[in-house]
């Protein structure tokens, strides 16, 4: 590592030390999530224009896995995720089927995340990024308004996450998809437990006839 990434990852260090201080008094964070859900519960044989018959609760279920998440890293986020759709779903009234009770829908969950150096929106390069010693003119020693530069004094780069949840549910007995539901949500906080299942929540709110088109939907989670 050279000299000038040394000083950025000092600086960046500090710079997340600064900001938990200030942030620390806060007991919750925000976790917003942008929600998109689809029911199809009326098989495609029923008459347009009739009623969709929208499961009532009690409901039982079982988790499925593409052969692809059976085994290794993708086996691991499915046992991390299922449980908490799980705990998500029992105060609606769906709980998960023991080994001799039938189950007549199938669940699906899915995740993927993406870490970037930055923010989408930040340049590293562009005009203000080296802070505020870029607007800073000094005169004493130049018979001129110089421009002050220092590494010390660069915008420290901060991680930025975006990071999506996905369930499918799926009629047991014909594997038809009755329900698609997804919650994206981007930001600076690390993966946590509490913070998938808030995605995890919010996937699921509506559930089970939930509102058209995309959709706001905050949760604040403890820290």
């Amino acid at each position: 590592m050279n000299a000038f990434a040394r000083l950025r990852t000092a600086f960046t260090a500090l710079a997340i030390v600064a900001i938990s201080a200030l942030t620390g008094c806060a007991s919750v964070y925000r976790v917003d999530n942008q929600v998109e859900s689809f029911a199809q519960w009326a098989d495609s044989a029923v008459p347009s224009g009739a009623a969709a018959v929208i499961p009532a609760p009690p409901q039982r279920y079982r988790f499925e896995r593409l052969p692809s998440r059976t085994s290794g890293s993708a086996a691991q986020s499915a046992d991390a995720l299922e449980p908490l759709v799980q705990t998500a779903l029992k105060p609606l009234g769906w709980t998960l089927a023991g080994d001799a009770e039938a189950a007549p829908w199938r669940i699906e969950v899915t995740a993927k995340g993406v870490r970037l150096p930055r923010a989408p929106w930040e340049d590293p390069w562009e005009e203000g990024r080296f802070g505020w010693a870029s607007q800073v003119h000094i005169g004493v020693g130049l018979g001129y308004g110089g421009v002050l530069w220092s590494p010390w004094l660069l915008t420290p780069e901060l991680p930025y996450y975006q990071r999506e949840v996905t369930l499918v549910i799926r009629d047991a007995a014909t594997g038809r998809v009755v329900y698609e539901t997804r919650a994206a949500h981007d930001g600076r906080w690390n993966s946590t437990p509490e913070l998938w299942s808030a995605m995890v929540s919010a996937a699921l709110e509506g559930f089970p006839a939930p509102p058209k088109g995309v959709r706001q939907v905050n949760l604040d989670v403890p820290r």
